[in-house]
């Protein structure tokens, strides 16, 4: 599962982020992959694109969004 991650991909969190504000079904982006391909570091973004942050994620955190066909949403407060 690990080698179908590539850099720039769009990927979408399975679980809250511990110790930051990221949650289940957030998207976002790897900017770069660990040499042995466990870990990645994802940025997300606002939807005006100003990026939120970058974190350190591992493979099973997260699932490819590609497959997922769902309406972006926004958190109305």
């Amino acid at each position: 599962m690990n080698n179908m991650y590539k850099e720039f991909e769009r990927v979408v969190l399975k679980e809250d982020l511990k110790g930051t504000s990221f949650v289940k079904g957030d998207v976002g982006t790897i900017v770069s992959i660990y040499p042995d391909a466990k870990g990645f570091e994802v940025e997300f973004f606002a939807l005006d694109g100003t990026t939120l942050g970058v974190e350190t994620v591992i493979a099973s955190q997260l699932i490819p969004a590609n497959g997922v066909k769902k309406v972006l949403h926004v958190e109305m407060r």
